[in-house]
């Protein structure tokens, strides 16, 4: 929702009782920047229909959409190559994908979906008994399958092989499908970048799943392109440092971005969180992608359950929809932000408009934003005075959303050439969003 425009100012928020903890500081310095935003964090696993058609396209630009990680999973229970259905499941992957594409977005392949490891039980997986025929004629068939249709994918070789819901077989069987599936990988496409280990875990030093699988990949020469693996929960902060520290002592190169391809556990998938997250990868430098939580159709749906379904089937976004559009809005340069302990914001700057984004996971309270040097932004500061327009976007229980709640919409005058936004206590699972503008010459100035 918007405010009206250069309407009355809402009432602040209440002043912190006697007793109470005090806020928690985020600091924004518009004076230090990067480069333009990528929207790094805008990536989702599924999230479209078996056939691509829906939801509609504007869900998908209105986020930034930049990549999404499929291959048919859950369609035919059993279903797959190893079950005699892999059809069904290819022609939805390449449907997936094409609309992807046509979305400007990259494709992640999920192969152990095509084969049908996606958690139910199944016969027998690559390798068994050392017999590797079968998965051999499975790759040639993928193969021929990705080349036919056009389109590049990204090879995310094979899902979460550290647990026995996806691979139930032992470590050195998973290895060897490894190295066979990169070598054959690159020979058929050597520009189609390779993803893995996407292990369910974080990069660790002491690790010894981690560690061995690097011991592996150098020894074999068969290191991926992009280095994965899945945050639920995890930092990507303190991820990425792991992962730069235990490549870095195996001399082994990651030019390429982190690929955290599954961030957000179930209870983190709400406004708070998501914001947290965002402002987490793109402190990391690492790329995501949303975990999804659905099963069956609505795997295959609601962009991975950022949306909801009215009774007619009408899609409507959930709070954390709304975060994903905001962050999507922020464009110009990136600014520097100072975390607080458990809050994080993700700040940028461009002509006419700043923009905050401002999440925490699981952590009440109320929280102090400093916004400092507002004189290095362009067309925002006039006569020493802002408008600052605050919103808060609900979880509401993970129900539909109409959109974010007006907080705070007031001139402010700056100190300095800063100011300091006040957000008040919320529920845990809310997330914030501030908006500086030049203050309205006239009535009819609204927010861009």
């Amino acid at each position: 929702m918007r405010p009206e425009p250069g309407g009355p100012a809402a009432p602040p928020a209440a002043p912190t009782t006697p007793g109470a903890p005090a806020a928690e500081r985020v600091g924004v310095d518009f004076s230090a920047t990067g480069g333009a935003p990528t929207h790094r964090a805008s990536g989702w696993i599924y999230g479209m229909t078996e056939d691509a058609s829906g939801p509609a396209d504007r869900f998908f630009h209105d986020v930034r959409f930049r990549r999404m990680r499929a291959g048919g999973a859950q369609l035919d229970s059993p279903g797959g190559w190893v079950s005699g259905r892999y059809d069904r499941r290819w022609r939805a992957t390449r449907a997936q994908l094409l609309r992807t594409r046509s979305l400007g977005g990259e494709f992640i392949l999920l192969p152990h979906d095509l084969w049908g490891a996606d958690g139910h039980p199944i016969a027998r997986f690559p390798g068994d008994d050392g017999d590797w025929a079968d998965y051999d004629a499975f790759l040639t068939r993928l193969i021929h399958d990705v080349g036919a249709a056009g389109a590049p994918v990204q090879w995310d070789l094979w899902n979460e092989p550290n647990l026995p819901t996806f691979w139930n077989r032992p470590q050195a069987q998973y290895f060897e499908l490894w190295r066979r599936t990169h070598r054959r990988v690159r020979a058929a496409f050597p520009r189609q970048p390779i993803v893995g280990p996407s292990f369910a875990g974080v990069p660790t030093t002491d690790g010894p799943w981690w560690n061995q699988y690097l011991d592996f990949v150098r020894a074999t020469d068969t290191v991926p392109d992009v280095v994965s693996w899945h945050a639920l929960p995890g930092d990507p902060v303190a991820d990425v440092a792991a992962a730069d520290t235990t490549l870095d002592a195996r001399a082994i190169p990651h030019p390429r971005p982190y690929q955290v391809n599954e961030y957000g556990a179930g209870d983190e998938q709400n406004p708070g969180a998501g914001s947290w997250y965002i402002a987490r990868l793109e402190r990391a430098g690492a790329d995501g992608l949303r975990a999804n939580w659905a099963g069956a159709a609505d795997l295959h749906d609601d962009l991975g359950n950022l949306l909801v379904r009215d009774p007619s089937g009408r899609h409507l976004p959930k709070g954390e929809w709304w975060v994903y559009r905001f962050y999507g809005s922020q464009t110009g340069l990136v600014a520097s932000v100072t975390p607080g302990p458990t809050r994080d914001a993700f700040a940028t700057a461009a002509p006419g408009a700043a923009k905050v984004l401002v999440g925490g996971r699981g952590t009440p309270g109320a929280v102090a934003v400093a916004l400092q040097r507002l004189d290095a932004t362009s067309g925002i500061v006039r006569d020493g005075r802002v408008r600052v327009v605050v919103h808060r976007v609900p979880h509401n229980g993970g129900g539909a959303v109409r959109g974010p709640v007006t907080v705070r919409d007031a001139v402010v005058a700056l100190s300095g050439d800063a100011t300091t936004v006040d957000l008040p206590r919320a529920d845990v699972e809310d997330a914030f969003t501030i908006t500086v503008l030049p203050p309205p010459a006239a009535r009819g100035v609204g927010i861009p």
